[in-house]
């Protein structure tokens, strides 16, 4: 054997050696953390990802749901599982971008704990009123109800802070009225309270104010978007009712910070392959979300960007919780 041969080799050998952990990745099931009860967007969002995702990587992904904080108690849980790709966490703006902003003593830190893999969907927001105020039938009846009684209409949300709450207070700012708020450890059991009038009103992922309507558990008054949804075709723009607002969920996918680059690269890659699956997307379009696979570095950008933008609303509306 020559010395030339010699060198390729073992410089084949090096290269293997080196690239060997995503080669061999996943070689037992995987996790995805979703910081929300069952039932809500997050966890809806999760497993239809982890279906097409298990496919493509060829071990099991589970879904485990850690609800609580908004969302900051299945990040800490992320965060602090071992750097190894076999736990993702599917953060949503509120983890990744509001909670630093609203929260005095957050546990985790969005940017230092966690390493990108892909953005995975966008869903615009509906607003509904439930049986509790049958009176209420379009959103300017809301604006009237509001203002008729400073502080007596109540709307949901999925904790102090979050995206439903920032929602319903640009709202109530734009419309200069005046509501209670009534947190709740997640979506799913904010929608609840709505549908059994404990609740007046929400600001609600549209997949669910969809399926709230079409069961007869509340009507929806507008979507936050920036057009029509296909979802929801007889439900006007907040634009189109006078109020300059758009906002919504992102998802994405993260995995703690310190874990190899070759394997996010190899969840990335992967993640995009689930989302070209047609049960994703079926399953999206009951959200009215749209897809949107990324690269890290595109998903950090926009971290980074939605908490400028969302810090500019926090400090106005002057918004802070002691702790998560």
């Amino acid at each position: 054997m020559t010395a030339t041969t010699r060198r390729a080799l073992l410089g084949t050998g090096a290269a293997l050696s080196l690239s060997s952990p995503a080669l061999a990745f996943p070689d037992r099931p995987l996790r995805i953390i979703s910081g929300f009860n069952p039932g809500g967007a997050n966890d809806i969002v999760s497993r239809a990802l982890a279906q097409p995702l298990t496919a493509v990587l060829g071990q099991p992904v589970v879904v485990e749901n850690r609800a609580g904080a908004g969302g900051g108690v299945g990040a800490l849980a992320a965060a602090r599982a071992a750097p190894d790709g076999y736990t993702m966490f599917m953060g949503i703006v509120d983890t990744q971008a509001i909670n630093p902003l609203t929260y005095r003593n957050l546990a985790y830190d969005p940017e230092r704990d966690f390493a990108p893999v892909s953005l995975v969907a966008t869903i615009p927001f509906a607003v509904v009123a439930g049986p509790s105020r049958p009176e209420i039938k379009d959103f300017a009846g809301l604006v009237a109800a509001a203002k008729r009684a400073p502080g007596a209409l109540s709307f949901g949300s999925w904790g102090v802070g979050s995206t439903a709450h920032l929602a319903f207070a640009r709202i109530a700012r734009e419309a200069e009225a005046e509501l209670l708020h009534v947190p709740f450890t997640g979506q799913a059991p904010a929608m609840q309270a709505v549908a059994a009038s404990q609740v007046d009103v929400m600001a609600v992922p549209a997949g669910g104010a969809e399926a709230m309507a079409r069961d007869g558990r509340a009507r929806v008054l507008a979507v936050i978007s920036p057009q029509r949804l296909e979802l929801l075709p007889a439900a006007p723009t907040l634009r189109e009712l006078g109020v300059d607002l758009v906002i919504g969920l992102w998802q994405a996918l993260y995995v703690p910070a310190r874990t190899p680059p070759a394997v996010v690269a190899r969840l990335n890659a992967a993640a995009r392959e689930a989302m070209r699956a047609p049960s994703f997307a079926a399953a999206m379009r009951t959200q009215a979300a749209k897809p949107e696979p990324s690269t890290p570095e595109a998903l950090a950008e926009l971290q980074r960007s939605e908490r400028e933008a969302y810090g500019v609303v926090v400090r106005a509306l002057n918004i802070t919780v002691d702790g998560a």
